[in-house]
């Protein structure tokens, strides 16, 4: 198991953060966010503990994306209530710039509509359920063969806030699937694409439920008393899942290989 707190003592987990977190570069991590108001949630406080600074970028507002990603570690493009089919020219722009990471073969992180934007890039389609079904909370998800080899110990249910979905791109390997949005999770190389979010705080999850209120009515929606009484049972294993991953997705490894690295659940 990854997540194995008694097996070791608090100082004795600080003592492997710092020793992971002085071992590897310190070259910023490039944050692509989507709102004036946006945060890199959960995903930001972790990679600040392994001690990376963050590069946030906001392209709709005008900020460039580099041309190379020499002078960062890696790379996470976050969600937005956009698609990645609307017009807008930073749309556009985002999409083909994941041409860079892939071409360096650096890591990459989509999550939701950034999933979405890695897969229309490999020529996969992003399109709403045929029947018009969301998913807005928290979800069966099932990992596959090869998502159990690259990503131990998945958590059973995972948060999410979408209406569209997108296929298996060519040379993909599908790492986890469900039902109503069967692609869940992909990777190729060293990008992951994730249709859900992991990035989700507790303050994050009031602004969307508040703000977004009027979508529980959508087909497949959960209520909003359903977003808060799961978060009790099923967050902290996404959580733990979610900085395993972390750990180790900036070192280039298979998953499996933290299995004696237990970084401490990050603070929201």
């Amino acid at each position: 198991m990854l997540f194995q707190p008694a097996r070791f003592g608090t100082r004795a987990l600080s003592e492997s953060s710092t020793s992971l977190a002085a071992s590897v570069a310190r070259l910023p991590i490039l944050i692509v966010l989507h709102q004036e108001t946006s945060t890199p949630g959960r995903v930001g406080n972790a990679l600040r503990a392994l001690g990376y600074p963050l590069d946030i970028r906001r392209p709709r507002f005008g900020d460039p994306l580099p041309h190379t990603l020499d002078r960062h570690a890696g790379a996470v493009i976050f969600g937005g209530p956009m698609s990645a089919n609307d017009p807008d020219d930073y749309i556009a722009a985002e999409i083909g710039w994941i041409g860079v990471p892939l071409r360096e073969r650096r890591p990459f992180l989509g999550i939701c509509l950034g999933a979405q934007m890695l897969a229309m890039h490999l020529g996969a389609r992003v399109a709403p359920h045929p029947q018009g079904r969301v998913q807005i909370g928290y979800y069966p998800i099932r990992p596959t063969a090869a998502g159990h080899a690259a990503c131990p110990d998945w958590p059973d249910r995972v948060y999410h806030w979408h209406r569209e979905g997108f296929g298996l791109p060519a040379g993909c390997e599908l790492l986890a699937e469900s039902d109503d949005f069967p692609i869940q999770a992909i990777r190729t190389g060293q990008a992951f694409g994730f249709q859900f979010h992991p990035d989700v705080t507790t303050a994050m999850m009031y602004r969307w439920t508040t703000r977004g209120h009027d979508r529980f009515d959508e087909p497949g929606a959960r209520s909003c008393l359903h977003h808060f009484a799961d978060r009790a049972i099923y967050d902290v294993p996404e959580r733990a899942w979610l900085n395993a991953f972390l750990t180790t997705w900036l070192r280039g490894e298979s998953l499996d290989a933290a299995s004696d690295f237990i970084m401490p659940i990050a603070a929201e």
